[in-house]
Protein backbone atom coordinates (compact mmCIF):
# COMPACT_ATOMS: atom_id res chain seq x y z
CA UNK A 1 0.00 0.00 0.00
CA UNK A 2 2.37 2.51 0.68
CA UNK A 3 5.04 1.96 -2.44
CA UNK A 4 1.11 2.81 -4.11
CA UNK A 5 1.05 5.68 -2.76
CA UNK A 6 4.47 6.83 -3.32
CA UNK A 7 3.95 5.81 -6.71
CA UNK A 8 0.80 7.82 -7.40
CA UNK A 9 2.55 10.99 -5.48
CA UNK A 10 5.53 10.74 -7.82
CA UNK A 11 3.15 10.38 -11.02
CA UNK A 12 0.75 13.49 -9.77
CA UNK A 13 4.24 15.40 -9.46
CA UNK A 14 5.51 14.28 -12.84
CA UNK A 15 2.60 15.61 -14.67
CA UNK A 16 3.11 18.75 -12.50
CA UNK A 17 6.46 19.05 -13.87
CA UNK A 18 4.91 18.74 -17.44
CA UNK A 19 2.69 21.38 -17.21
CA UNK A 20 3.76 24.88 -17.52
CA UNK A 21 1.89 27.58 -16.42
CA UNK A 22 2.38 31.26 -15.81
CA UNK A 23 1.54 33.77 -13.82
CA UNK A 24 2.08 37.40 -13.44
CA UNK A 25 2.75 38.73 -10.03
CA UNK A 26 3.56 41.99 -8.05
CA UNK A 27 5.02 42.52 -4.78
CA UNK A 28 7.82 42.68 -2.75
CA UNK A 29 10.35 39.87 -3.41
CA UNK A 30 11.34 38.13 0.15
CA UNK A 31 14.82 38.74 1.17
CA UNK A 32 17.72 35.94 1.48
CA UNK A 33 20.78 34.33 2.55
CA UNK A 34 22.00 31.26 0.92
CA UNK A 35 25.47 30.25 0.23
CA UNK A 36 26.30 28.96 -3.14
CA UNK A 37 27.81 25.72 -3.89
CA UNK A 38 31.07 27.48 -3.63
CA UNK A 39 30.23 29.23 -0.03
CA UNK A 40 29.83 32.33 -1.25
CA UNK A 41 26.98 34.13 0.69
CA UNK A 42 23.95 35.34 -1.65
CA UNK A 43 21.36 37.74 -0.74
CA UNK A 44 18.80 39.47 -2.56
CA UNK A 45 20.24 43.11 -1.86
CA UNK A 46 23.40 41.99 -4.39
CA UNK A 47 21.02 41.67 -7.34
CA UNK A 48 19.94 44.79 -7.27
CA UNK A 49 19.68 47.01 -10.31
CA UNK A 50 19.34 43.72 -12.12
CA UNK A 51 16.76 41.02 -13.00
CA UNK A 52 17.13 38.04 -11.17
CA UNK A 53 15.98 34.75 -12.27
CA UNK A 54 14.85 32.55 -9.49
CA UNK A 55 14.93 28.76 -10.80
CA UNK A 56 14.07 25.78 -8.27
CA UNK A 57 15.10 22.91 -9.64
CA UNK A 58 16.39 19.13 -8.87
CA UNK A 59 19.00 16.88 -10.63
CA UNK A 60 16.00 14.20 -10.97
CA UNK A 61 13.38 16.27 -12.57
CA UNK A 62 13.33 15.75 -16.22
CA UNK A 63 12.02 19.10 -17.36
CA UNK A 64 14.54 20.73 -14.79
CA UNK A 65 17.75 18.89 -16.76
CA UNK A 66 15.88 19.71 -20.07
CA UNK A 67 15.82 23.57 -19.41
CA UNK A 68 19.43 23.99 -17.81
CA UNK A 69 21.08 23.97 -21.54
CA UNK A 70 18.45 27.37 -22.60
CA UNK A 71 19.21 29.04 -19.04
CA UNK A 72 22.95 28.26 -19.75
CA UNK A 73 23.11 30.01 -23.13
CA UNK A 74 20.60 32.78 -22.21
CA UNK A 75 22.97 33.63 -19.07
CA UNK A 76 25.74 33.88 -21.69
CA UNK A 77 24.27 36.16 -23.56
CA UNK A 78 22.84 38.45 -21.41
CA UNK A 79 24.80 38.54 -18.49
CA UNK A 80 26.40 41.73 -19.58
CA UNK A 81 23.46 43.07 -20.32
CA UNK A 82 21.92 42.73 -16.82
CA UNK A 83 20.63 39.23 -16.37
CA UNK A 84 21.29 37.39 -13.05
CA UNK A 85 19.95 33.93 -13.10
CA UNK A 86 20.18 32.09 -9.50
CA UNK A 87 19.24 28.32 -9.59
CA UNK A 88 18.08 26.84 -6.15
CA UNK A 89 18.41 23.42 -6.20
CA UNK A 90 15.65 21.04 -3.84
CA UNK A 91 17.32 17.75 -4.23
CA UNK A 92 18.27 16.49 -0.79
CA UNK A 93 22.28 16.47 -0.73
CA UNK A 94 24.97 18.10 0.14
CA UNK A 95 26.93 21.37 -1.86
CA UNK A 96 29.87 18.81 -2.61
CA UNK A 97 27.10 16.05 -3.94
CA UNK A 98 25.69 18.54 -6.41
CA UNK A 99 28.83 20.13 -7.77
CA UNK A 100 29.76 17.11 -10.24
CA UNK A 101 26.02 17.73 -11.78
CA UNK A 102 26.64 21.25 -11.89
CA UNK A 103 30.12 20.54 -13.40
CA UNK A 104 28.75 18.06 -16.13
CA UNK A 105 25.45 20.25 -16.71
CA UNK A 106 28.08 23.22 -17.49
CA UNK A 107 25.81 25.68 -15.42
CA UNK A 108 27.36 28.88 -15.41
CA UNK A 109 25.70 30.86 -13.06
CA UNK A 110 25.34 30.22 -9.32
CA UNK A 111 23.44 27.35 -7.48
CA UNK A 112 22.54 26.97 -4.26
CA UNK A 113 20.63 24.40 -2.54
CA UNK A 114 17.05 25.58 -1.21
CA UNK A 115 17.03 25.86 2.12
CA UNK A 116 13.39 25.93 3.81
CA UNK A 117 13.19 29.63 4.15
CA UNK A 118 13.39 30.34 0.45
CA UNK A 119 11.04 27.62 -0.36
CA UNK A 120 8.59 28.87 1.99
CA UNK A 121 8.89 32.66 0.92
CA UNK A 122 8.64 32.00 -3.05
CA UNK A 123 6.53 28.96 -2.30
CA UNK A 124 4.19 27.00 -3.06
CA UNK A 125 6.11 24.73 -4.77
CA UNK A 126 3.89 22.01 -5.51
CA UNK A 127 5.78 21.02 -9.08
CA UNK A 128 9.36 21.96 -10.46
CA UNK A 129 10.78 23.07 -12.03
CA UNK A 130 9.28 26.68 -10.72
CA UNK A 131 11.07 30.26 -12.16
CA UNK A 132 10.46 33.40 -10.84
CA UNK A 133 11.48 36.88 -12.29
CA UNK A 134 12.35 39.40 -10.02
CA UNK A 135 12.46 43.22 -11.71
CA UNK A 136 15.76 45.33 -11.15
CA UNK A 137 13.23 47.02 -8.30
CA UNK A 138 12.82 43.90 -6.39
CA UNK A 139 9.41 43.07 -7.30
CA UNK A 140 8.29 39.97 -8.09
CA UNK A 141 6.87 39.96 -11.53
CA UNK A 142 6.49 36.56 -13.17
CA UNK A 143 6.17 33.05 -12.12
CA UNK A 144 6.32 29.98 -14.90
CA UNK A 145 5.76 26.37 -13.38
CA UNK A 146 7.10 23.94 -15.72
CA UNK A 147 9.91 23.89 -18.21
CA UNK A 148 11.00 27.11 -19.78
CA UNK A 149 12.40 27.59 -23.03
CA UNK A 150 14.99 30.15 -23.85
CA UNK A 151 13.23 31.83 -25.73
CA UNK A 152 10.70 33.14 -23.25
CA UNK A 153 13.23 33.23 -20.36
CA UNK A 154 14.89 36.05 -22.42
CA UNK A 155 11.75 37.34 -23.84
CA UNK A 156 10.67 38.32 -19.74
CA UNK A 157 14.33 39.32 -19.58
CA UNK A 158 14.15 42.12 -22.10
CA UNK A 159 10.62 43.19 -20.75
CA UNK A 160 11.66 43.38 -17.43
CA UNK A 161 14.95 45.10 -17.81
CA UNK A 162 13.66 47.69 -20.19
CA UNK A 163 11.67 49.05 -17.82
CA UNK A 164 12.57 52.37 -15.92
Amino acid sequence: MKRVLISVAVLVLLAACLAPATQDESGPAPSFELKDLNGRVLTLSQFKNKVLVLNFWATWCPPCRAEIPDFVEAYAANKDKGLEILGLSVDRMTADMLLPFVSKAKINYPVALADTNIVQDYGPLDAIPVTIIIDKKGIVRHRHIGRMDKETLVWLFNQYNNET
